[in-house]
């Protein structure tokens, strides 16, 4: 019987271990997949936008969800001036509880693991909406997210070539820099215009928290897919309002990205397509060849969910967790106090 006080714990260095062991592409096609199932079965899962704590810095959130067995939470914080301090934009811990008890059965770190996620999901709904054969994204913003777009993008949808920029020229050379030798053709580009030049498909994902134009309306002609990821707190958006009124838009929860999207730009009542509709078949996806669609992804805590589960499930096989004490359990459970008079020195 399993010791009820000791919860795996996955660790940066393990998770980095992990991630090789399986491989870096294959860990997002299963991340993929495992978010596709859990998205299939949404209507069984408790719902809420995350819960953010705002500041003039940044932002600390906690994102919780529970299918009725097994409960999950990420802490995530999102403070974009921490490049300039030379720390993180984005660091995020995770948890998993079974509903029975209440008793976390796992505890793993997400920096790693929500980038693995995000581009994961980023790649399965361009399945459902970008351009049959599309073969060439333009990867605008080059920072801690821009590889694993572009090595899920490949690994998912079959994209051969990713077109490069970010005003940092020293963000794009180190993006290009890493993707050598994974099979993408990288092109480095100058400008947001000369990137999408021949893209089907374009990822926007810029760090800083403001309502900026990374796309204008004029630079979007009919057939494409958009990937707007940058887009996730309220007063940070990446594209011009003009593109949003002639796309075909899809979220992963409306109340949430209502706040937080690119859709925050919009009136309330303006009509987006749940992803898991698409999904289950409930809703159409692309309508046809010429169509914009726009995924105005925010992150949302099934996502997150999926991901946690698909470490449980691979620690079963993978030895890379330590166990940490972090439940009391006195043998009689109504004598904490016992217990601790009992460990005095």
């Amino acid at each position: 019987m399993p010791q009820l006080n000791v919860v795996p714990f996955v660790s940066v260095d393990n998770m980095m271990k992990l991630v090789h062991a399986i491989g870096i592409e294959q860990v997002m096609v299963e991340l993929a997949q495992r978010i596709e199932d859990d998205f299939r079965r949404w209507e069984s899962f408790d719902k809420t936008p995350r819960i953010a704590s705002h500041s003039d810095v940044g932002v600390i959130e906690l994102m919780p969800t529970s299918d009725g067995q097994t409960y999950g939470f990420k802490y995530v914080n999102g403070h974009p001036a921490n490049m300039r301090r030379g720390l993180q934009t984005v660091t995020a811990f995770g948890v998993l509880a079974e509903v029975a008890t209440g008793y976390p059965v796992l505890l793993s770190e997400m920096t790693i693991l929500t980038a693995l996620r995000t581009a994961a999901m980023s790649a399965l709904a361009a399945r459902y909406l970008a351009p049959k054969g599309a073969t060439t994204m333009a990867l605008i913003g080059n920072g801690s997210q821009s590889e694993f777009q572009a090595l899920a993008f490949r690994a998912i949808c079959g994209i051969t070539e990713v077109r490069l920029y970010d005003l940092s020229t020293d963000a794009t050379a180190k993006c290009a820099r890493n993707l050598a030798g994974s099979g993408l053709r990288v092109v480095s580009c100058g400008s947001a215009e000369d990137a999408i030049l021949g893209a089907q498909i374009i990822t926007t994902v810029t760090a800083d928290k403001q309502y900026a134009t990374i796309l204008s309306g004029n630079m979007i002609g009919p057939g494409v897919h958009i990937n707007a990821v940058g887009g996730d707190c309220p007063g940070k958006t990446e594209l011009a309002g003009d593109i949003l009124l002639r796309s075909d838009i899809f979220v992963e929860y409306p109340p949430q990205t209502r706040i937080e999207g690119e859709i925050q730009q919009l009136p309330a009542d303006h009509p987006v397509t749940e992803l898991w509709q698409v999904m289950t078949g409930a809703a159409k996806g692309r309508r046809d060849a010429r169509a914009i669609t726009l995924f105005d992804s925010v992150g949302f805590a099934i996502e997150d969910f999926s991901a946690l589960c698909y470490l449980r499930d691979k620690l079963a096989t993978l030895p890379f967790c330590e166990d940490l004490d972090m439940i009391a359990d006195p043998d009689d459970p109504r004598d904490l106090f016992g217990m601790l008079l009992r460990a005095k020195p």
